[in-house]
């Protein structure tokens, strides 16, 4: 009996969600209509339900179910769920200049998928369910390829990066049964999304608590989280004279450069000033019997700024924590996305 019911709850699941976008219904394309001096952005990030149900949470934003790319000519989800047509299940985001910026909606497109997927996405499978973001400009392009490189920087995944970043060329809108899917059949809509496996993902690979426990050892997630300080001499850093950069551990922002770094005799990694001083946070920190100086990120404690540095390098000293940072060689720079930095040894 056991058994029966169990076939019977798959077979009463797969009619149920089947695939994104299967349905009976007239395949009536849609009448949404976008305001005007809206700015427009497409991506693909497998069952469109759920990308413009995400996109469409912010205010300001409509977006718009559809087929990108391809060779035919306004295709029907029948035909592009028979992945012959080259088409991508995307959608076209129309989006407030004045309340968002691409990048804004860049870090919305990556935190709904499984950037490392190049079959499908999640229980979907097939080309026309693979992510892809389509630029239509150079401006676009050139911030789509920033942010994947981000991505494969920050050691949330143990894959290649599959999503593609490739020029628009096409968009048909979907069905109308399709656009906002997520309002008409709520119901269905949630299990498919909770079943697919896409909401465990997102809410285990995207979270910041993951990312951390995942990415950090135990002292530095002591450290550079819950704002710890590591034993002089006997960290990764404190003596490590090899060229190159310092990031952070968490964010892999670009914070020191060694040749700003020098030998304070105190244990700890210790610099004159930082190379990007917008990455750097100053906050006051009284938890001692005497106010100090925190220094840290968005995200990491980092460690704490004292007045005693060298006077000819203008006399501050970053002591820094080496379980905060990670150090990059100068000759793996340009491999690892940080090129922009390389002028800084020419200089030396």
């Amino acid at each position: 009996m056991k058994k029966i019911l169990t076939m019977l709850f798959l077979i009463v699941f797969l009619l149920f969600i089947a695939s994104c976008g299967e349905n009976t219904m007239k395949n009536t394309k849609t009448n949404k209509t976008v305001p005007e001096g809206y700015k427009v952005a497409t991506f693909a990030g497998g069952c469109f339900w759920c990308v413009e149900s995400a996109f469409e949470s912010l205010e300001g934003i409509e977006a718009i179910s559809g087929y990108a790319g391809g060779k035919e000519s306004n295709p029907t989800y029948k035909e592009v769920s028979s992945g012959i047509t080259g088409h991508r299940e995307a959608i076209q985001v129309y989006y407030d200049p004045t309340k968002y910026t691409y990048e804004m909606l860049l870090k919305t497109f990556w935190t709904q998928i499984d950037p490392t997927d190049d079959g499908g996405s999640f229980v979907d499978r097939g080309f026309q369910y693979t992510s892809a973001i389509f630029y239509h400009d150079e401006e676009q392009k050139k911030l789509a390829e920033e942010s994947k490189k981000e991505i494969e920087k920050s050691g949330r995944f143990n894959k290649p990066i599959a999503t593609k970043i490739i020029p628009f060329t096409t968009f048909y809108p979907a069905e109308e049964y399709h656009q906002d899917y997520h309002k008409k059949n709520s119901l269905r809509f949630k299990f498919y999304k909770a079943q697919s496996g896409r909401m465990d993902f997102i809410d285990g690979y995207w979270s910041d608590e993951y990312l951390m426990k995942k990415q950090l050892t135990d002292e530095q997630y002591k450290v550079a989280i819950e704002g710890g300080t590591e034993i002089a001499f006997n960290n990764t850093y404190w003596d490590e004279k090899r060229e190159g950069i310092y990031v952070d551990v968490v964010t892999g922002e670009p914070l020191f450069s060694s040749i700003d770094k020098f030998d304070s005799g105190t244990g700890w990694p210790s610099f004159t000033k930082p190379i990007e001083k917008n990455n750097i946070i100053e906050k006051e920190d009284n938890l001692l019997t005497y106010a100090r100086t925190e220094v840290r990120t968005n995200t990491t404690h980092l460690g704490h700024l004292f007045d005693d540095g060298p006077i000819d390098a203008g006399g501050m000293r970053y002591c820094i924590n080496s379980a905060s940072l990670r150090f990059i060689p100068k000759e793996e720079m340009d491999k690892l996305g940080y090129e922009a930095y390389l002028y800084l040894f020419n200089q030396s």
